[in-house]
């Protein structure tokens, strides 16, 4: 079966590493060149390139690209104190901050014909919601050291073994759930688009598909970070 050519498979073929076609290489530097690697290091580069350049030197008169960037942080701050409290939060913050931003562009990234999400591939997803997973419950170890089993068992002493048992199942079932859904929806988004332009031309016709993948991108990074902001809040709340 033939391929989609990808952007940044051209940028290996010039520079003569290896390009791969399958989930699967033979050697180490092929494995670090996968389509989903490339294209997040993308990402991560233009997370440290934009802001540089828009915020080279901070005013007392912010121009667009400073006001742009205050609005964003400071609206995420607020986003986070109100689900975690302001000193909860600005411990969080650099983690969830990055997250957010890093789904959103790669999300969108996928929006350009010949580029794809990495977000769009299992392994990119399921690693940031492990880092979530261990995250809260490390949390819920520091806040609450070994009575953070009280989490698990519930109210009722009589129901706490059936208790710590769905728990435990529902705490798993959270890797699954986190990097499913960011994983499905950006993926079915790619296959969408990938059949419009394929069957509908390269204008006109995908626009409105365009459209509604702004909007699923944007819906899934929030999704991903209030879950993983709910989960460390739970984590730091008293059991009940």
């Amino acid at each position: 079966m033939e391929h989609p050519i990808l952007f940044i498979s051209l940028i290996l073929d010039k520079l003569g590493l290896p390009v791969p076609h399958t989930p699967t290489g033979a050697t180490m530097l092929e494995k670090l060149c996968e389509p989903y690697m490339t294209y997040t290091w993308l990402v991560m580069a233009f997370l440290i390139i934009v802001p540089k350049l828009t915020m080279s030197r901070m005013e007392l008169v912010p121009g667009s690209g400073q006001n742009f960037w205050e609005v964003t942080i400071g609206g995420l701050m607020d986003f986070f104190a109100e689900n975690l409290g302001k000193e909860r939060a600005k411990m969080l913050f650099p983690m969830m901050a990055t997250f957010f931003l890093y789904i959103i562009i790669a999300n969108m990234i996928g929006l350009i014909p010949g580029f794809m999400s990495p977000t769009s591939n299992l392994n990119i997803t399921l690693g940031m919601t492990i880092m979530v997973w261990v995250t809260h419950h490390v949390l819920g170890f520091r806040y609450h050291g070994l009575n953070y089993y009280k989490h698990f068992t519930g109210p009722m002493p009589i129901m706490a073994p059936f208790m710590f048992l769905l728990e435990v199942i529902a705490n798993c079932a959270r890797l699954i759930s986190l990097s499913m859904r960011l994983f499905g929806n950006i993926l079915a988004k790619e296959i969408l688009l990938s059949v419009l332009f394929m069957l509908a031309g390269a204008y006109f016709a995908p626009l409105p598909i365009l459209c509604l993948g702004v909007l699923v991108c944007i819906i899934q990074a929030v999704v991903f970070v209030l879950l993983a902001v709910l989960y460390c809040a739970s984590a730091m709340e008293e059991a009940h």
